[in-house]
């Protein structure tokens, strides 16, 4: 069976939002305020809590240590988890161009580095968690995304084997999974880096989701 197996965060749906406003709540919480921007700072949401930590404490603590961030990882998965869907949208066309290419017999699945936890608690929010085969996150194994173990099992869990598959995603960390894992890489244009993304080099870019099923059609074409 061929296998798409997609990025969460930045590929399927606009997470942004609801990170930042965690991050921000530890800060708030310290009486440092709120120095993260839910616009300028959309890039840094997607590269996980420890980034968005990092770059507030850069901007409103000079002394700050890699402790601090580790103190308030936890402050930030509980505000993250309470309000997990606030402000989330998943990416327009992206539920039913999941639906095309499940109608085209292909496994889709969802290999992400958010814990896998608040993907399920995320996915199941947003209504779509049945559409996917597999869901493995950032501590489903003892690696995670650039490591090609996840992925790998993210297609098997599908149905699919690896040879027959290929990866969307947004960021570099996929690129590298994807390369790591030996399969096509899609790169989306419509999160924060935009055109841009086309520097990492992918086998292809997906500019609309209502693209996607030919896109998959011509990197998986059938026996």
């Amino acid at each position: 069976m061929r296998s798409v197996i997609f990025d969460l965060d930045g590929t399927l749906a606009d997470t942004s939002g609801d990170l930042i406003a965690a991050a921000n709540s530890c800060f708030t919480g310290m009486g440092l305020g709120a120095p993260l921007d839910a616009d300028a700072d959309k890039a840094v949401a997607f590269q996980g809590g420890r980034a968005m930590l990092r770059l507030g404490f850069q901007r409103v603590n000079p002394a700050w240590a890699e402790t601090d961030i580790d103190t308030q990882v936890p402050t930030f998965l509980a505000a993250y988890a309470a309000e997990i869907d606030l402000r989330t949208r998943l990416y327009p066309g992206a539920t039913d161009a999941v639906a095309q290419l499940r109608e085209a017999g292909f496994a889709v699945g969802i290999c992400t580095n958010k814990p896998q936890g608040l993907a399920e608690l995320l996915l199941s929010r947003l209504g779509v968690r049945d559409m996917f085969a597999s869901l493995v996150g950032a501590d489903t194994l003892a690696q995670r995304k650039p490591h090609p173990a996840p992925y790998v099992a993210a297609v098997e869990r599908a149905g699919g084997v690896v040879a027959r598959s290929i990866l969307i995603g947004d960021t570099i960390t996929d690129r590298d999974t994807a390369r790591a894992a030996g399969v096509p890489c899609v790169l989306v244009t419509f999160g924060p880096e935009g055109d841009r993304i086309a520097a990492l080099k992918p086998q292809a870019l997906l500019h609309d989701y209502q693209a996607l099923h030919d896109l998959a059609q011509q990197l998986l074409p059938p026996d």
